[in-house]
């Protein structure tokens, strides 16, 4: 589980869609409370497939 300064909202540019930690990615196999910044490498959007770089905060840590 992440810190709590850690856990905001990211959202990709893209399709729309939107990372939350509470929920992690089940398709991607991220568990519920993982942070933007520990997902692995090699994790994509489960809606358009584009990578880490294109997803915007929502929030900032410490917001």
């Amino acid at each position: 589980m992440g810190k709590p300064e850690e856990m905001w909202q990211c959202q990709m540019s893209n399709c729309g869609f939107i990372y939350s930690p509470d929920r992690g990615d089940k398709k991607g196999k991220i568990p519920p409370g993982t942070p933007f910044k520990a997902l692995p490498a090699e994790w994509k959007c489960p809606c358009c497939g584009a990578g880490e770089k294109m997803f915007r905060p929502l929030g900032s840590p410490g917001a």
